[in-house]
């Protein structure tokens, strides 16, 4: 069992979900039960994946969780590029999350990478 907590790509993963509840406090309230739960609900899939991967028993098991977070990456990558072309938020920000975001997607790769050798 490892502790999810020193994992430097899950520590990434949920400062990014803070940063992303932050940024999404100031959608439209029409989006509350729109795009502003599902980005929420992306993003917080992507740290709470690592996470019970972390306690799973075999390798293979803590890698299918990864791949899962990392679905969560791509689905929140498009989620912000949506909330940038409806104007919610602003190009600059729809750049900074996206390469938080691939930061995060190659350390997912990476560990799912060394989980298989």
């Amino acid at each position: 069992m490892k502790d999810f907590r020193k994992l430097r790509v899950w520590e990434k993963a949920h400062q990014l979900t803070l940063k992303i509840y932050n940024v999404t406090e100031e959608f439209p309230r029409e989006e509350l039960y729109g795009l502003t739960s599902q980005i929420r609900r992306a993003c917080v899939s992507i740290p709470t994946n690592i996470a019970e991967g972390c306690v799973r028993s075999s390798d293979a098991d803590f890698s299918r969780f990864l791949f899962i977070a990392l679905g969560s990456t791509s689905e929140l990558e498009y989620l912000i590029l949506l909330a940038m072309d409806l104007k919610i938020i602003k190009n600059e920000l729809q750049i900074e999350l996206n390469n938080e975001i691939n930061e995060i997607k190659k350390m997912l790769i990476s560990m799912i990478q060394k989980l298989k050798a």
